[in-house]
């Protein structure tokens, strides 16, 4: 396969960037996309020139730092994978692809397709997350008995790997998605309960403070996110807003 690749290059976050064309051939339709630019970068190497930054970790779909816009799309043309996940056989011989970083304020360009994300940590230091004092004897937590509908909606929020494809894919750059995704989680169990009016008050105004923007109310959030994190959690995260609030 014969592929032409048009790729953003950007030296550093204070640097102007611009899209470059390279051409890759040989490349096996196995090939995941990450090995696709495995394959360019050494390209580069033996040219002499700098290799493509980007990021990525386990290459299994769990850690999502492999995020990049392909051909206008978050982690690309196929649906529920990330970047790492998606396979050359979903593009042509001879096609030109499209590859660029996350294209949101609030995840700044550091370099080529590697983006800031560190907004995301600062939401979820403000307050996803649940205190516990284990001294004592505290209750087992399996001991706990749990509705099974609200276990399968805690666990299916919890698959969120915050990879921002959310962000990316919305026209406001809203974070809802991955917001609601970890105020449902712990709003869902009971041992999110001591903190669950500061927990949604807090992560919603950090998620402010950061420069995301307001829910869409498209639904690409949904469709682009690898890991399906449904809508019914921003939904959720507005009643428990409200709540709070009132």
């Amino acid at each position: 396969m014969n592929l032409t690749l048009k790729i953003w290059r950007q030296k550093e976050a204070k640097a102007s960037g611009s899209m470059e064309t390279y051409k890759v051939s040989e490349i096996s339709e196995h090939m995941s996309f990450l090995e696709m630019m495995d394959v360019l970068n050494e390209q580069l190497i033996n040219e002499g020139k700098e290799p493509i930054a980007f990021d990525h970790d386990c290459r299994e779909g769990i850690c999502g730092s492999c995020s990049m816009y392909i051909n206008g799309e978050p982690h690309g043309p196929d649906r529920g994978v990330t970047t790492c996940q998606l396979h050359m056989r979903k593009f042509k011989d001879g096609d030109t692809i499209h590859i660029e970083p996350w294209r949101a304020a609030s995840f700044p360009v550091i370099k080529d397709l590697v983006v800031d994300r560190s907004a995301f940590d600062r939401i979820i230091q403000s307050g996803g997350y649940v205190s516990v004092n284990t001294s004592g004897n505290s209750q087992d937590a399996n001991a706990i008995p749990i509705p099974k509908e609200d276990a399968d909606n805690a666990f299916d929020a919890a698959t969120c790997i915050g990879c921002g494809a959310c962000v990316a894919a919305c026209k406001n750059s809203s974070a809802m998605l991955f917001v609601s995704a970890k105020v449902s989680q712990l709003a869902l169990l009971p041992q999110g309960q001591v903190e669950r009016k500061e927990r949604v008050l807090s992560m919603v105004d950090q998620m402010d403070t950061e420069g995301f923007g307001n829910c869409s109310n498209t639904g690409a959030c949904e469709i682009e996110c690898p890991k399906g994190i449904s809508l019914d959690n921003i939904a959720r995260m507005n009643r428990e807003l409200l709540s709070a609030k009132i």
